[in-house]
């Protein structure tokens, strides 16, 4: 036997959704924390692109006082510098797998010596190479001639989980270790920092493109903050849209 419910009667008590509301509470507190985020990383971005404009009319330091502030932890990354470098066009160099606009490629990596107290060699990226590129610089160890290089210091970004390891018996090279770098071109006490090339050390070698920074750095933490939030806005709506469908039936 069973009892319908009393007409004109209101059915008992609705409870409160706790496990929707939870629910919710979690995917907001996520949406909005991914939307701050990215405002911080645009606030970010523009003081680097300011950076970045100012140092293209920089005119370059001399890079042996830099070394020794670098020692004392100033922050160097993206300063312009010269140096002059003892045979670097004939320098052995290891290859650093690249892609770039125009598809992928390797770039040549020779350690300079310098005359510093803290450091004795810094690791010069001289550019990038197609993989249509067959020629490379020709190798002589001996040589002296001193090449000038005006250049960017870059710190080096850590390999993470999906960086091949490097392959150091065969001269396949996936991320800057600048130390182990070292250690296979014989260059003491390396800094922690890469001087990415202006200029060609090997102007006869046309392929060889000193590409010190991106052509073109995106900026789009503006855009990808407005999603989060709009996505945080529209879940906050489904919300409020379950809540009043369900005190209203």
């Amino acid at each position: 036997m069973t009892t319908d419910a009393v007409p004109g009667r209101s059915p008992g008590p609705r409870r409160f959704p706790v496990g929707l509301t939870f629910a919710t509470a979690i995917g907001l507190a996520i949406l909005i924390g991914l939307g701050l985020w990215q405002v911080k990383r645009l606030a970010w971005k523009e003081a680097l692109l300011v950076r970045i404009a100012a140092l293209q009319t920089a005119p370059p330091r001399p890079l042996t006082p830099l070394l020794d502030q670098m020692a004392a932890g100033a922050d160097l990354d993206f300063a312009r510098v010269v140096v002059d470098c003892p045979g670097l066009g004939s320098a052995p160099f290891v290859q650093l797998y690249s892609v770039r606009e125009a598809g992928a490629g390797v770039r040549l990596i020779s350690a300079c010596k310098v005359a510093s107290g803290h450091y004795g060699a810094i690791l010069v990226d001289r550019g990038f190479l197609p993989d249509g590129a067959a020629a490379r610089p020709a190798v002589d160890p001996a040589a002296q001639a001193p090449v000038r290089m005006i250049g960017v210091l870059r710190r080096p970004e850590p390999a993470n989980f999906v960086t091949p390891k490097n392959d150091l018996a065969g001269d396949h090279w996936y991320s800057r270790d600048a130390a182990a770098m070292a250690r296979a071109l014989k260059a003491p006490t390396p800094a922690p920092m890469f001087l990415m090339a202006e200029v060609s050390s090997n102007p006869e070698l046309r392929a060889l493109n000193p590409a010190p920074l991106p052509a073109d750095i995106p900026n789009r933490h503006l855009e990808y903050a407005v999603t989060w939030f709009g996505l945080a806005a529209a879940l906050a709506c489904v919300y409020a849209a379950s809540l009043w469908k369900r005190w209203k039936s």
